[in-house]
């Protein structure tokens, strides 16, 4: 296990470097900021000055190795647009847009469980096609037009919750089931395709010749063995909800990490961009490996590191 642990660090520390060099170019090729920053009427030499202050009339490599020297002690410039450190803004913006994630995932996963295990064990009754129309709906609506009905007639028309913002718990419930609506379909068909494979296994009819209760048999003993792709799906779509929520903090003016993302490629905001690509990867990195590791929990046939 150990073994596995240190190579799956390896592996990540290395797909690291190659995404902060594809960034740092990506980044400069959107254009120069300083048309998005200077007024129309700069000179030549007010575009040279600002260079200069900013680093960037420095050769691209000298710019590249500076970037990566502070990044790794936690460093990552000073925003062009906002004129504040990017860590400070990575402070203000990464909590919310995790408590924002949990509170999808929770409602996702109070949603999915029990519909997708009665889907599996309820097959071919009025249970499992509702469960087949949410899986379909789920996965076919876009989530910026799910956002904006959700704004315009329960924020709206019918001014049930709160349409924008991070004040109190309400403002969590419209953006947290526009994120967790897609979440939930995935995770319940998920869920229904692996049960409806472990019911049908061996040591599950096993355990009914031998007279144990049916409720444990599907609660336990199936769902246990059907977590394996859930758990995969769960644990990449937290990191996913976490870190390119743009659409969603965008319409529901939530002050998030891809309400920070959305304005740092609006403005050309190379530190913003960097950084917060950087802990997208960083954050699916980390989850990953939780991920992988929960497997051997999960699963004990799973043995890592031989």
């Amino acid at each position: 296990m150990v073994r596995f642990v240190f190579f799956r660090l390896l592996q990540s520390l290395v797909a690291l470097a190659i995404l902060s060099v594809v960034v740092f170019v990506l980044a400069r090729a959107t254009g120069d900021p300083l048309h998005m920053i200077l007024p129309m009427n700069a000179s030549a030499e007010d575009y040279a000055n600002a260079r200069a202050y900013l680093g960037l009339d420095r050769p691209y490599l000298e710019q590249y190795a500076s970037f990566v020297g502070r990044a790794i002690t936690g460093d990552f410039g000073t925003s062009i647009r906002a004129r504040r450190p990017v860590i400070e803004l990575l402070q203000e913006r990464l909590p919310n847009s995790l408590k924002l994630a949990a509170f999808a995932m929770g409602v996702s996963l109070a949603i999915a469980f029990p519909l997708g295990v009665m889907a599996a064990v309820r097959r071919g009754t009025g249970v499992d096609r509702a469960a087949q129309i949410v899986a379909v709906l789920g996965q076919s609506l876009p989530t910026f037009w799910v956002a904006i009905v959700l704004v315009e007639f329960v924020a709206g028309r019918l001014q049930w919750l709160p349409a924008g913002g991070a004040d109190g718990l309400a403002s969590y419930v419209l953006p947290g089931f526009t994120l967790g609506w897609f979440v939930v379909a995935g995770m319940m068909r998920l869920l229904r395709s692996g049960m409806l494979e472990v019911l049908d296994s061996e040591y599950v009819k096993l355990a009914r010749l031998k007279g144990v209760a049916e409720r444990r048999v599907v609660w336990v003993h199936a769902l246990k063995n059907a977590l394996i792709p859930v758990v995969t799906f769960a644990g990449i779509y937290f990191a996913i909800l976490v870190t390119t929520a743009i659409v969603v903090e965008t319409v529901f003016a939530w002050p998030g990490l891809g309400r920070l993302a959305y304005d740092g490629i609006t403005s050309r905001d190379f530190p913003v961009i960097q950084a917060v690509v950087l802990v997208t990867a960083i954050l699916v990195a980390a989850v990953n490996l939780c991920v992988d590791c929960v497997y051997a929990l999960i699963d004990p046939r799973i043995r890592y590191g031989q």
